[in-house]
């Protein structure tokens, strides 16, 4: 998912039951106006996606860890439905998440990439895992699967050499 998709993320979007989640809208920041929902970049980007389980538990453990926190602060709790908030329940500003992980990356050591490094690993580990192009460009929200294609070269080329070198030894009875 996009950043703005993520943080604009709300409780009613979670089919708990059947496990999807309902990608409806964005959460953007700008100057004067602060933190808004604005609508999806594309038509193709208003999408559902499957969850797993554990990740359903970690948004119902956020959830139980949010109604504890208004509880806590009472009338001072703005109640927003989002997942990702303040510490007040307003929406959380776009920028926090990649501070966070920024800061989290320096004091572990670790190189920092980016937020949306994790959709391109996504994506391409969907690629090089045999995931058609077409179902990967609907998973990204892209409206054309050649978008994904001209950003996902590398992982496409990647694969079909993977995909020869498998019939290669297929061929020459390597696999066997």
């Amino acid at each position: 998912m996009r950043r703005g998709e993520v943080l604009g993320l709300e409780y009613k979007d979670i089919d708990f039951d059947k496990g999807l989640l309902h990608i409806r809208r964005t959460s953007n920041y700008r100057t004067g106006k602060g933190v808004y929902t604005d609508t999806l970049k594309t038509q193709s980007s208003y999408r559902t996606e499957k969850v797993q389980p554990f990740i359903l538990e970690l948004i119902k453990q956020l959830r139980e860890n949010q109604l504890r926190q208004s509880k806590k602060i009472g009338d001072q709790w703005i109640e927003s439905d989002r997942l990702f908030t303040t510490w007040c329940g307003k929406p959380m500003h776009p920028n926090t998440p990649y501070t966070f992980l920024q800061r989290l990356c320096e004091t572990e050591g670790i190189p920092f990439k980016g937020i949306h490094s994790f959709r391109h690993f996504v994506a391409t580990q969907a690629i090089n895992s045999g995931i058609d192009i077409k179902s990967v460009s609907a998973m990204l929200g892209h409206s054309k699967t050649s978008t994904t294609l001209n950003i996902y070269t590398h992982a496409i080329e990647n694969s079909n050499s993977t995909a020869i070198d498998c019939i290669a030894d297929l061929l020459t009875g390597k696999s066997a």
